[in-house]
């Protein structure tokens, strides 16, 4: 059953766990295998290769405890992504027996390479090229078609490793991928072989490589009948030039070679060599690989480059040989790059050189920076001598070259650039022209006008101590002629606010006195006079129009109390808006039996007279609309004191009544528009909130630093006039 089908249960082979994707696995689904172990290193540290009829699988296993090969163990743990293909992660394993390795399966090297048999007990075939051992192990490199894997092996007693270079083997193991692990990209296959016997030789290696004809290096590249396969050649050679741990490059008599080896033997220009390794081929020229060399015994020969035209190196000749070449500097680049024997970085200095219509470089690698190579001028006509790399391409055309230079003192300067050129003597001639003529205006100009400023100045400060004596006389006078229109000014606006203020109040005091005591006397005329012509015929209904006297009588008593109430000056006394709204809200509510509170918040502070007037004349109506309409018998009066707002709310316990149908002007009841007017004027808002039997709340907001009036003194007037309406029922 495939993994997405699976709807319960642990996973029971390897293969389901090898199909599982990714994000799967990562989802730590349950494993529960039985299998043979395949590959358990001793250095694994609990980690080993487990294998069942489906397949095989790795499992991640921390633990001092390490399975065998051959050990069949009982597994459970969880599924986890790994580093290239998925794994049994926090396993618990259990050693039910042991049994024979299962049989491996012969693959093809271009599956095995694809990473496609990751974990799989597997057959290849190849070529050993070279070996090594670590500690209990033998490695060696693999070489089958034109691939190189690694195989790691139980060291077989008795076995000379050497004695395998060059031998054909037949390995049965487990296939183990190198990989990137934050990419998940396959880097490289090894195989790990259990035991000794799983490693057949199949054709046996040379017994001694040195002993086979020696073979002339410009015939490496060329055919021969009979070659076998893993054939190895024999060559011997002057060495020319050596990068220990990388290659060394010899001559003989019918060219150069690039032999490439690790081998660490020091090798010293001029030593005979010779060599064996398997021919290879590199940017399509030949070159030796996997060689290993040694000194012949013969005295050192001396090596000379060979002068060769650029005619013969672009038709693919003198590649690897020792060579000197003539060219003219024209650019040069200094890079650091890791040393080739693991050692620290060397620093690359690479001069590319122009000879007849060709361009080629010339690198050499040191350990530090050489001075000899950095200070060669640009231009420089110089003489490099040092190994040939030709660069070819598919067909054989050679598309560039370069030359390895073994150190500083293969560089000669045939010719340095010459300096003094005409061109660069006119432009000499030309800047000294300017400079002396620009040095010489600036000197005369600079005199000039040291002469010109030092005249000015002395005029300068003659003028400006007469200037200061003048600004001093114009600032006293200036003084006091502003002091003395200050005060005009403000003695001027003082009687013009008095006379308006004076006249405001009687026109006010005259409207009211109109609007009110006159209105109210006269309708109690004509209430008397109606209850006189009743009196004998119906007493019923001249009793109720002598109630309705009685009513304007104590309305007229309340309305001429608040009069004077507002004819007192709140100048001649320290006025309390808290103190003011209870007084005048007392006098109003005690002919009705209204008990009220004030109650105060916030930090008490001035406001505006204006607004101070405004907020004490909208008390006063809400508490005499209380008092006509309502039928309470307590009221409460809020006033809040905030940072950049004042609050006055009315709040009565009476029977209320629906603002949507409270009647208004047109019905001759104008309270609560005189309210929302005054409101309006000082820029505030006002909220009326009531309902039958529940009652009325009247919540007025005021800015507290803001006085509305206008600018001058008769407008001042005029608005401090328009604001003293004449109050009206609700």
């Amino acid at each position: 059953m495939a993994p997405a089908e699976q709807a319960s249960g642990p996973l029971t082979n390897a293969s389901q766990v090898l199909c599982l994707s990714a994000d799967e696995a990562s989802r730590g689904i349950r494993i529960s295998i039985k299998g043979v172990v395949t590959a358990a290193e001793q250095d694994w540290g609990g980690r080993f290769f487990i294998q069942d009829s489906s397949g095989g699988v790795f499992v991640e296993n921390i633990s001092n405890v390490q399975p065998a090969p051959g050990d069949v163990l009982a597994v459970s743990g969880v599924s986890y992504p790994g580093g290239y293909a998925p794994i049994i992660s926090k396993p618990h394993w259990e050693k039910i027996g042991t049994a024979p390795l299962p049989a491996a399966r012969p693959v093809a090297i271009e599956q095995l390479m694809s990473g496609a048999e990751d974990s799989q007990r597997i057959e290849i075939s190849g070529i050993v090229r070279s070996t090594q051992i670590s500690g209990a192990t033998l490695e060696f490199e693999l070489v089958s078609g034109g691939y190189r894997i690694h195989v790691y092996e139980p060291m077989p007693p008795g076995m000379d490793p050497q004695s395998l270079i060059g031998a054909k083997v037949r390995v049965d193991g487990t296939a183990a991928t190198a990989y990137n692990a934050p990419l998940r990209h396959l880097v490289a296959v090894n195989v790990y072989v259990p035991f000794p016997s799983d490693c057949v030789v199949e054709k046996p290696a040379a017994p001694d490589p040195f002993a086979e004809p020696l073979s002339p290096i410009n015939q490496i590249g060329q055919y021969q009948a009979g070659r076998s396969l893993g054939y190895r050649i024999h060559v011997k050679g002057v060495v020319t030039y050596q990068r220990k741990g990388e290659d060394v490059f010899i001559r003989d008599a019918t060219g150069g070679l690039q032999i490439k080896s690790r081998q660490l033997l020091s090798l010293s220009t001029g030593d005979v060599i010779e060599a064996v390794g398997f021919p290879g081929v590199e940017n399509f020229l030949p070159v030796l690989e996997d060689a290993v060399f040694r000194r012949t015994g013969a005295a050192p020969a001396p090596v000379r480059p060979k002068e060769v035209p650029i005619a013969e190196l672009l038709m693919g000749l003198h590649h690897a040989d020792f060579i000197t070449l003539k060219g003219r500097l024209l650019d040069r680049l200094t890079e650091a790059v890791p040393s080739s024997a693991g050692e620290s970085n060397m620093v690359k200095t690479t001069l590319v050189l122009q000879t007849t219509n060709q361009l080629f470089t010339a690198e050499a690698e040191t350990v530090n920076p050489d001075p000899v190579l950095t200070s060669i001028p640009l231009g420089s006509s110089i003489r490099v001598k040092g190994i040939c790399f030709l660069q070819s391409e598919a067909n054989g055309t050679i598309k560039s070259f370069q030359v390895l230079l073994p150190g500083s003192n293969d560089v000669r300067i045939i010719a340095r650039p010459s300096w003094l050129t005409p061109q660069h003597l006119l432009i000499i001639l030309a800047v000294a022209l300017v400079l002396i003529t620009v040095a010489a205006s600036w000197i005369i100009m600079v005199s000039k006008r040291n002469s010109a400023l030092r005249h000015l100045i002395h005029e300068r400060e003659a003028d400006q101590q007469e200037l200061q004596k003048a600004h001093d006389t114009l600032e006293e006078r200036v003084k006091e002629r502003t002091q003395q229109l200050k005060f005009q000014i403000t003695a001027r606006k003082e009687a013009e606010v008095q006379s308006k203020a004076i006249l405001a109040e009687r026109t006010r005091l005259a409207k009211e006195l109109h609007d009110t005591l006159e209105q109210t006397l006269t309708g109690i005329t004509l209430q008397v006079n109606t209850v006189a012509k009743l009196f004998q015929q119906n007493p019923e209904t001249a009793g109720y129009h002598l109630g309705l006297v009685r009513n304007m009588l104590r309305m007229s008593r309340v309305e001429l109390r608040r009069s004077i109430w507002d004819l007192r000056s709140r100048e001649l006394e320290e006025f309390d808006l808290s103190k003011a709204l209870l007084i005048s809200g007392s006098r109003i509510g005690d002919s009705a039996g209204i008990r009220l509170e004030v109650e105060t918040k916030g930090d008490i502070s001035p406001l505006p007279e204006v607004v101070e007037e405004n907020l004490l004349r909208i008390g006063q109506e809400a508490i005499t609309n209380t008092v006509k309409h309502s039928g309470a018998n307590r009221a409460r009066i809020q006033l809040e004191f905030g940072v950049h707002h004042v609050i006055l709310e009315i709040q009565d316990n009476g029977s209320g009544f629906v603002p949507e149908n409270c009647a208004g002007p047109k019905d001759g009841h104008f309270g609560l528009l005189g309210m929302s007017e005054r409101v309006k004027r000082l820029g505030g808002q006002i909220l009326i909130s009531s309902a039958p039997g529940k009652g009325t709340t009247i919540r007025v907001e005021l800015p507290a630093g803001r006085s509305p009036a206008p600018k001058s003194v008769h407008e001042q007037a005029d608005y401090e006039e328009s604001i003293t309406d004449s109050d009206s029922d609700r």
